[in-house]
């Protein structure tokens, strides 16, 4: 009788891509959930004192914007710009320092987790975090009956999608910056001016029609536009270019940013 054990191969195949993607999402929710008050309260109480300083205050002076009381205008605009500056400071200082100093990435990529999968899972993280932010802000101004239809619920779908839009513009703007302090120009030369001429504050009506046409390439003004849609659950055709536009933009630069951050991660 023969004793000898023969090996026999074990195929053993490996996690499939949303396995590995949402690996990533998990560890970035873990980490996120660690300090969920610090990091949960700022969306709930930051809408306040806007609209108490800017909603309250110039709500007397201006009267009607676009047939509805001032602060109700701002009020529905406000949901939308907590999921990019969020989505935006997770992927730009959050990614830098993960990439820079904490070297996450390298325990990470160690494992059978590509770059793509890496990156992707971090996108999708930043729009699950849109998602939070809108939802939160879209909370606080119900309570305060801001909110004119109940449709407005969808538009925390449009905020997840403004954050994965906004996650794949600042990862594509991380994988140039070598200095962490450049991050300041990207959020006062490009964010705070999308935020106040994107259609949150005033109408772009208002604006003379060269401006009217740059405000359209700002992609928040997409995101406000469909947001708005569903808070008076008043829809046109043009929201299927906002849409179109939103896709577009996340594919666009999430393709170049993973592309550019391929090569620093691999180097």
């Amino acid at each position: 009788m023969n004793n000898n054990i023969i090996p026999q191969s074990i195929s053993v195949s490996p996690p499939s891509r949303c396995s590995r993607i949402l690996s990533v999402w998990f560890r970035h929710y873990r980490v996120y959930t660690k300090n969920l008050m610090s990091n949960g309260f700022p969306p709930f109480i930051e809408p306040l004192f806007f609209l108490a300083g800017i909603g309250l205050g110039l709500g007397k002076y201006i009267g009607l914007v676009e047939g509805t009381p001032f602060i109700q205008f701002l009020a529905t605009g406000l949901i939308i710009p907590s999921a990019m500056f969020t989505a935006s400071f997770e992927c730009t200082f959050g990614t830098f320092i993960r990439l820079e100093f904490d070297n996450i990435y390298e325990g990470m990529l160690s494992a059978s987790i590509s770059v793509n999968d890496l990156l992707t899972g971090e996108m999708l993280f930043c729009a699950t975090k849109g998602f939070f932010y809108s939802a939160a802000v879209l909370f606080v101004v119900a309570i305060f009956g801001l909110i004119p239809s109940p449709m407005a619920v969808f538009a925390t779908v449009a905020g997840f999608f403004t954050g994965f839009m906004f996650a794949a513009l600042s990862l594509y703007v991380t994988s140039f910056v070598t200095n962490i302090n450049h991050f300041n120009f990207y959020f006062t030369g490009l964010l705070t001016p999308m935020f106040f001429f994107s259609g949150i504050v005033f109408p772009l009506s208002n604006l003379p029609p060269y401006l009217q046409n740059s405000a359209e390439i700002f992609p928040l003004t997409h995101s406000v536009n469909i947001v708005r849609a569903f808070c008076y659950n008043q829809f046109h055709y043009g929201l299927v270019f906002d849409a179109f536009y939103i896709v577009a933009f996340t594919l666009l630069f999430g393709f170049l940013a993973i592309r550019r951050l391929k090569r620093r991660l691999i180097n």
